[in-house]
This record gives C-alpha cells, sequence and structure tokens, in this order.
C-alpha cells in the first residue's frame, strides 16, 4: 500500500530494529516505529480475500475511509484504549473426521496485528535457530524436508522421534507466554496489546467465551507468538542442552508446532523422550500418548551389520509435513531416502475433489475444468517432488475419472463412453504433474 520511498523506510526501520535486537538482550521502545507509514504498509501486507470477523466488515468497506480508520486505529493503540475484539471461531475439516478450530478477527484487528508483527518480526529473526521452519521469512516446508533428508542420509538414519504435542494452541498457558516475550520485548505498547489479543474472547454460535488458556489458530500473529514460545521450550533447549550431551549427532527439526528429532543413536533417542514430557510440562504442554513415537530409521544395509541393531528389524517410516518418510534401494543398488504422499493427505485430496465435483456438477465445463485445475496444481506445487511425481500422478488418474463419473450423473443418460469423455478432456484439459513441476 505504500510507494517505493515507504517501503524502503519500513525496510531501513526494520533493520535498525534487527540490529538493536543483536546488541540488546531486552528492548524497551519500540512503538515509536510505528507511525501512519507503518500502518499503511501493515493493511497493504494483510489480506483483502480473507472471511470476516465478528462486525462482517470487509477490507472493501475498510477501504472507503482508509486514512481515517488507519489514524483512528494508530491512536487507540498507542493510547491503550484500543479493545481487542472478539474472534469468530469456525472448525476446518481435517480430513481424518476431526475439525480444527480457527479464529477469525476482524479486519481491522488483522491490520494491527501485522503491525506489531512487522515490529517484532526482525528482533526474532535474530534468535531463532536453523531448525525451525515454521511461517518464517525465506524458509519453507520443503526446506525442511530437504534438510531432515540430507541429514538422515548422512547418518545412514538412525532413530527419528516423532513429536506430537496435544492441542499446542489451545494450551499455551498465557502468563509464561507472555513472560517469555518480555525477556526480549518490554515496550508497553506492544506488551500491552499482544496480551489484549490472548485475551481476546471467542465467539460461537452467538455466544462469547473467555477460555484461559491457548492462543486461537487463524490470528496474524498467532504463528509467531508460537514460534516464540516454542524457540524457548525447544529449541534453544535442544542445542543448548540435548546436543552437547549426546553420544552420537542430534538434530531438531521443527515446523510451528510439528517436529521430529533424528538421532544416531538409539541410547540418545530414548534419553530424550524420557526427558521431553518433563521439559514440555514445565511450559504448560503435554505430549500426545498415541503420536509421539520413537521410530527406527536405519539404513536397511546399515541395521544388519550395525553393533546397535536387533538383527535386521528393518527400518520403519514415519509422516511429517504431509510427506512419508522411507528407505528405498534404487535399480542401481543406492539406498535412498523417499517421500511419498502421506496416506491420509492423499485420501484427503482425493475426497476434496469428489466432493467439489459433486457440488458443482451442474456449472458449465469450462468452469469445472478451472476449478479442479486449480485444486491439482495447488496439489502438485506441494506434492510433485522429485521422488514422488507417481503419487501425483495417481490422484490426477482418480479425479479424471470421477470427472466422468459426475459428468454422467447429471444427465439421463446411461453414461458417455471414454470416446466422448476423452474428446471432453481434450478440449478442457487437466493439468499434468509433469507439466506443473
Amino acid at each position: 500500500m505504500t510507494g517505493t520511498k515507504g517501503l524502503e523506510d519500513i525496510s531501513t526501520r526494520q533493520q535498525r530494529i534487527a540490529e538493536l535486537a543483536k546488541r540488546f538482550e531486552t528492548l524497551t521502545t519500540l512503538n515509536h516505529h510505528v507511525d501512519m507509514t507503518w500502518m499503511r504498509e501493515a493493511y497493504g501486507r494483510t489480506r483483502k480475500d480473507g472471511a470476516t470477523g465478528i462486525d462482517g466488515q470487509s477490507a472493501a468497506e475498510y477501504e472507503r475511509e482508509l486514512e481515517v480508520n488507519l489514524q483512528s486505529l494508530l491512536e487507540r493503540a498507542k493510547a491503550g484504549t484500543y479493545r481487542a475484539p472478539a474472534v469468530r471461531r469456525v472448525h476446518i475439516p481435517k480430513g481424518n473426521g476431526d475439525t480444527r478450530p480457527i479464529g477469525i478477527p476482524t479486519f481491522e484487528d488483522k491490520v494491527l496485528q501485522q503491525a506489531v508483527k512487522m515490529v517484532l518480526e526482525p528482533i526474532y529473526e535474530q534468535d531463532f535457530l536453523p531448525c525451525s521452519f515454521g511461517f518464517r521469512p525465506g524458509r519453507n516446508t520443503h526446506q525442511c524436508i530437504e534438510e531432515l533428508r540430507d541429514a538422515a542420509r548422512k547418518i545412514a538414519g538412525g532413530w527419528v522421534l516423532d513429536v506430537d504435542i496435544k492441542k499446542f494452541f489451545d494450551s499455551i498457558p498465557r502468563p509464561q507466554l507472555l513472560e517469555v516475550l518480555n525477556q526480549r520485548v518490554r515496550d508497553g505498547v506492544i506488551s500491552r496489546l499482544v496480551a489484549k489479543w490472548l485475551h481476546a474472547g471467542v465467539m460461537e454460535d452467538g455466544a462469547t467465551t473467555y477460555p484461559e488458556t491457548g492462543t486461537p489458530q487463524g490470528g496474524v500473529i498467532s504463528p509467531l507468538l508460537a514460534n516464540i514460545y516454542l524457540h524457548e521450550v525447544m529449541d534453544a533447549w535442544f542445542e543448548r542442552d540435548v546436543r552437547p550431551r549426546m553420544k552420537g549427532q542430534a538434530h531438531l527439526f521443527r515446523y510451528a508446532d510439528d517436529a521430529v528429532m533424528l538421532f544416531e543413536k538409539e541410547e540418545d533417542a530414548r534419553r530424550v523422550l524420557a526427558v521431553l514430557p518433563k521439559r514440555l510440562e514445565k511450559y504448560g504442554l503435554t505430549l500426545h500418548p498415541e503420536k509421539t513415537r520413537l521410530v527406527r530409521f536405519k539404513r536397511p544395509d546399515r541395521d544388519r551389520t550395525d553393533a546397535d541393531g536387533d538383527g535386521g528389524a528393518g527400518p520403519g517410516t514415519f509422516d511429517f509435513l504431509g510427506f512419508t518418510h522411507l528407505w528405498t534401494r534404487m535399480t542401481n543398488g543406492h539406498w535412498v531416502i523417499l517421500r511419498r504422499t502421506a496416506r491420509d493427505r492423499f485420501t484427503r485430496a482425493v475426497k476434496k475433489a469428489w466432493l467439489w465435483l459433486k457440488s458443482n456438477r451442474h456449472r458449465p465445463l469450462v468452469e469445472q475444468q478451472q476449478g479442479l485445475a486449480q485444486r491439482l496444481r495447488g496439489h502438485y506445487n506441494y506434492y510433485a517432488i522429485r521422488g514422488n511425481k507417481n503419487r501425483a500422478w495417481s490422484l490426477l488418474r482418480l479425479v479424471t475419472r470421477a470427472w466422468k463419473m459426475w459428468l454422467e450423473r447429471r444427465s439421463d443418460k446411461a453414461g458417455m463412453g471414454w470416446r466422448r469423455y476423452r474428446a471432453i478432456l481434450k478440449r478442457f484439459p487437466l493439468p499434468t504433474p509433469a507439466a506443473s513441476s
């Protein structure tokens, strides 16, 4: 939203904040950076197509008097009179029958959260470790799984501790989160706003409740707060206290609250598994007893001869960030780690396409083709990585057959036959994994 000059000014100020964060352990004066230029940029970075909050106000409505609205928002934030509205709770299907609660703030609240995020992010990027990949500038899931594979390949597998924190976003103790934040940031305006967002109510079915713990998923600032907390709870602890005590190599890979730990030695893995619940309990968190597991992931040819082994029981597999990670032997005899689309994610993709076709089967063919193409490309962009193209092609085949079935069902005819359907596909082709790579 800001011009080139304004954007350069924001970047310069963020660099200055980052430099101060390197020099000083605690920062006490930050809110002076937040002015109208800063607010305009925050508005520009806020999604305009998201769902509306409890006030029903859209981005387009907010923009009609943008300068007045931003000035009022800035003044209320600085004066301490801003009241964080309750978030509107909706439930998003997870694909396994469960749902994930998402909190949707008002548009104005999203803008202010974005403004505060722009202040905090340069500070904590000086602290965050390379093991953290989630919701950070220039880092993503593909980088995470690539580095995990490289580390596992160098030590011929080892042992994987698949960590699952039970209801993480609902369980974060707010006083401890604010205490962790206070160790680095003691600006009154910033701290007060974060506290207000943490204690904002949740509106669902017309009723507002005030949970005592947690931060609602869906807020602009929630992922950053989660990273700040888990940096202290897990990342810094692993680097400072765990790795120096290990007999073999040890690595942590974390994307938001999804994490795996890779160990060269079984003894090290079991030691960490024994103390990890106590570490999390200290910060009000709990390991999921069924989803957290230790997986033997030794390379098969090493597994048979390693003194730590048990006679060649064979490696296990584990799921992380939507992929099943497994050892496989190539035709040239080399062992490699492949990443396959996890079964639940593949099933979910097929089901979503099926339901979308069912709901849109009476739309014009060109609209159906566009909707399917958009979904397939989104899937390919994430899952059609090297070694996993076959699974992407399998999805395309299933979606192609499902489209034919729903086209047949929208008429009283017995069926169109493959010849006629191939003619439709020629006119309205679906994208292939090869074309999207």
